[in-house]
Parts: structure tokens; sequence; C-alpha cells
């Protein structure tokens, strides 16, 4: 385990999204001596700094300091920092320990672990999951047993976590390929892993997709043998890679593998769920598997199935006026995320899209817009690459426009929408080009939809 106490920590980029934050906090409460490095200047980071108080820390902004690392015994580096970072390889070589939140957690968790990974569906499948598990009780009410939500997803950060978590307690975490490149080195592996399906993405860090999955196979290798709770590996029947490691980790003995299929969801679940479309019925099918992993029963499972109402920015209903309905799907930041909300949408859609460059194509989605929307408004760096997928498409009725801003697309939308159509903001892009996060693209959507619809 990786000993904090009296050492000299760097944590490289204390970030906006807590992660950094979570690290400073537990670095201090380990009798570290901390120093905050980012690029960013202060100013950028006020927010996320006022959150730390008073703690006993040597903050380094704007820029970076090649003292810094060769002064430092451990590293702890935020997930958008790559391996290869020049200022890394310094530390490296003046022999410090490179590691991660992520990294510290896993060490240190004596709660069973639920991870879950992949392209779409992540944080459905992780917040229906733990939703699931915490659905079993005695019949006095009382649960079996605790459940945290976590990772990329939940209310708490993971290290925060470590001091409540007792060993009958489960950890259900959300966690992408920039984590898992980080968790490579960790002797502890998931207790259940989860793939909910895998199709190109940040390719802008990950050199190829092949390179992309060998970062999310991280979570699967990691897995160790353990007599007391074998670990359990659980892939998507209807993803070609997810069949591959499948037939490929079935083969260790050590481990269980379990399928699941959309089709394979019973009847009493099916009928009692209530996020629309197929892929919600296969992020259903990857919770139920993980949650028969403990054994809750079927009454509980029901009836949580039944309570479950989705996440916000994923299909959120924002607004109905005038027999139009306006739908948030911020978190749609892939092609292929987009192209299912498209697919399980029947009435007319307009739809908005387009955002930070991830540089994949967008080909695909080219062709569906073209075929299965009536219009479409373009925003962000790729709106060209987008519109030229569209136009690549063939012949369509599919009208295509352009704005500069979120509010413009609202508006320009409204003045093409007529009873019976859908209003669908599914951007198939991350959302770095025009706002801090795919939070704030929504909220800012909502802003306007809700200002038009007043």
């Amino acid at each position: 385990m990786i000993d904090l106490k009296n050492k000299r920590v760097l944590i490289m980029g204390l970030g906006s999204f807590g992660g950094g934050a979570d690290s400073v906090r537990f670095a201090c409460e380990q009798g570290a001596e901390v120093t905050v490095m980012d690029l960013a200047e202060e100013s950028k980071l006020r927010e996320t700094i006022e959150t730390l108080g008073s703690l006993p820390v040597r903050w380094h902004l704007g820029g970076h300091s090649e003292e810094d690392f060769r002064r430092a015994q451990v590293v702890i580096v935020n997930p958008a920092v790559t391996a290869e970072n020049p200022y890394l390889q310094l530390a490296r070589q003046a022999g410090a320990v490179i590691t991660s939140q992520v990294e510290l957690f896993f060490e240190r968790c004596p709660a069973r672990i639920v991870a879950v990974t992949g392209s779409n569906g992540k944080s459905t499948t992780t917040a229906l999951t733990a939703h699931l598990l915490a659905g079993g009780g005695d019949s006095a009410g009382r649960p079996y047993r605790r459940v945290y939500l976590s990772g990329n997803i939940g209310n708490r950060p993971l290290l925060g976590l470590l001091e409540d978590l007792r060993s009958e307690d489960i950890v259900v975490l959300e966690i992408s390929s920039f984590q898992l490149e980080q968790l490579g080195p960790c002797r502890r592996g998931a207790d259940a892993a989860v793939l909910t399906n895998l199709s190109p993405n940040h390719l802008d860090r990950h050199s190829s997709f092949e390179t992309y999955c060998a970062a999310k196979e991280i979570l699967f290798s990691n897995q160790k043998p353990n007599p007391a709770f074998p670990p359990v590996s659980i892939f998507n029947g209807e993803d070609a890679v997810g069949l591959r490691w499948f037939e490929k980790y079935s083969q260790e003995g050590f481990r269980r593998c379990v399928l699941f299929r959309a089709g394979d969801v019973e009847a009493c679940y099916r009928e009692k769920f209530r996020l629309p479309g197929q892929v919600n019925l296969q992020n259903l099918a990857a919770a139920l598997a993980a949650a028969k992993v403990f054994e809750v029963d079927r009454e509980h499972l029901q009836k949580a199935v039944s309570t479950f109402e989705g996440l916000e920015h994923r299909m959120q209903l924002v607004s109905e006026k005038d027999g139009v309905r306006w739908y948030d799907d911020s978190k749609a930041t892939t092609p292929i995320s987009t192209m299912a909300a498209l697919n399980g949408i029947e009435e007319p859609k307009i739809l908005i899209a387009g955002g930070y460059d991830k540089h994949i194509s967008f080909d695909e989605l080219g062709r569906c817009i073209a075929q299965r929307c009536k219009a479409v408004v373009l925003i962000g760096q790729t709106a060209d690459k987008i519109s030229e997928a569209i136009q690549s498409a063939g012949p369509s009725q599919v009208i295509v426009k352009r704005a500069k801003t979120m509010e413009e697309a609202v508006v320009c939308c409204s003045k093409m929408a007529q009873k019976g159509d859908i209003v669908l903001m599914s951007p198939a892009c991350a959302s770095f080009d025009m706002f801090k996060n795919y939070q704030e693209r929504g909220k800012v959507f909502q802003k306007a939809v809700l200002n038009l619809c007043q």
C-alpha cells in the first residue's frame, strides 16, 4: 500500500470535477506535506480551492515547475494527465511513486467493489445498479447492507468514503478509460466488473480504438482470485468486444463470467421499468446481472426497478408545450449514444448536435440523422464535420441549420417545431469547446427551453 504519511506529495492537476480536491483532502489527512500544481490560473480554480478551506497546502498554479516534480516523493495524478507527460518522467527519474485517486481508493477499500465501464450507458447502469442493490432489506425494512455510489457519479468523492466503509458494504463505481489506465499497477481488483458496450471514443487521447479497448480491459485483467468472494465479470452479449472478452475470460477458472442481453430482461422487470428504448433495456439487463451477484431477491428487485427515475441530462424531459416535447440528452457525448437516442424515438425529431472534437468519425451518425430526423441544428467545433457526414449520406429531406450558441439553437428549433415533434439536444460530442462540462451544457439548454416555454 502506498504510504503518504510524512511524504512530500504533489497533486498534479486540481481540476474542477472534485477528484483533485478529494486527493488533496486525503493526502492532508494522511499527514503528507502537500503541494498542488495545476496549469490553470488561481482565478479559474477559485471555486474548487474554496472547498478546501484552510488545509495546509502549498499552491503552485498557472504552470509547471520541474523542481516540484524532482522534489516529490509521491505524485497523485489527475486522470486528464497522460502517462507520457514529460514532467511525470522527471518525477519517476527522481524516484517518486506515481499514483492516482482511483488507485489509492482500490488499495484501501474494505468494501466490495462493483465497477462499471464502457462507452455508453455507464452512468445510468451505475446508478441503476446501486439503486437495485440498495433495494434489499429484512422484514423490518432494515437494509442488508449499505450501498454507496461514487466514481464519476454520486454525491461523495472516492477517498472521502474510506472513513465510513465496512467490509459488508458495497461501493458501485462508474470508471473511465483514463482512470483505468491509472489503475493498471494496482494489486486490488473489482469484485464485480461490468462492461456496458464499446465503440470508438476519446481517440484524441487514445491513439486507436484498440488502445481505448485495452484501457477498458484493465478493469477485467486486474480482477484477482478470491476464495471468499470469487470475482464476477459481466459482459454485454449484444456487443462484439463484450462477447470476445466473455470467451477469453471464461477460460480462467477463478472468476465467473456472465452475459446480459436486453432481450433477456424478464417481463416482471421490463413492464415496471420507466426508461424508454432498447439501450435502457441493456442498461437494466446489466444492472440486474450485477444485483444478482449479491443475491438481491426478486421482490426487492421488482420494487427497485419500478422506482428508478433515471438521471439528469440523460433523455430527461424538460418541457412540453403546444404538443412539442423537449428532451435534454447532454450526456450523449458520442455518436453511438446519440444514434441510440434517435433510434429509440418514433416521433418526428429535431436534433441539436455538435461540440468538442474528439476526432471520431461522424459517418454513421450522418446517415442516422439523414434517415431519422426532420431537422438538425449544429453547434460547436464539429458542426462542419457533422454537416459533411449528413451530406455524404446521400439525398435526404433533413433540414440542416447552424447556431452559434445553445440559446440560438433552441430558438431555431422552436421556429421549426410542430405539434407532435420532439426536440432532442443529444450532441454526440463532448462539451469542452463551449461549456465547462456536459452538466453545464444541459443546464443552459434547459434554461433556454424553459424561458421559451413559459
